[in-house]
């Protein structure tokens, strides 16, 4: 493999070309799996051309490694897909909570500064 596909460029949009080159898979099954996968999302621009994020790239490579490499039937990559996006969900839930409560640390402790600046200034 060339060291060109091996690295994806930097970019916020992959037209379908780039991403059928990048995963090593053909524009129409790109397109067929849009129409399986709920979870894969281009966006389409004033052209009707797809524009697919880095977020869709990582999808299809599941989406591949999923049902080329691991056997999988649409129907059962797409359960796999969904029980992913659920422990994912779940992670960012948890990660939420503990910002919650260390932004609510921080803001008592900006408190109890105010609290001493407000008394040292009498």
């Amino acid at each position: 493999m060339n060291k060109k596909k091996e690295e994806e460029p930097e970019k916020i949009y992959y037209r379908i070309g780039e991403v059928a080159e990048m995963t090593g898979l053909q524009a129409y099954i790109l397109r067929y799996w849009e129409s399986e996968f709920r979870i894969l999302t281009p966006i389409k621009n004033r052209a009707s051309q797809r524009l697919y994020r880095k977020k869709d790239v990582e999808i299809i490579k599941k989406i591949k490694e999923l049902l080329y490499e691991k056997g999988f039937t649409i129907a059962g990559a797409r359960r796999q897909l969904a029980a992913l996006e659920k422990e994912q969900e779940e992670e960012l839930v948890e990660e939420n909570k503990k910002l919650k409560k260390s932004l609510n640390k921080l803001e008592q402790e900006l408190k109890n500064i105010l609290t001493l600046v407000d008394t040292d200034d009498r």
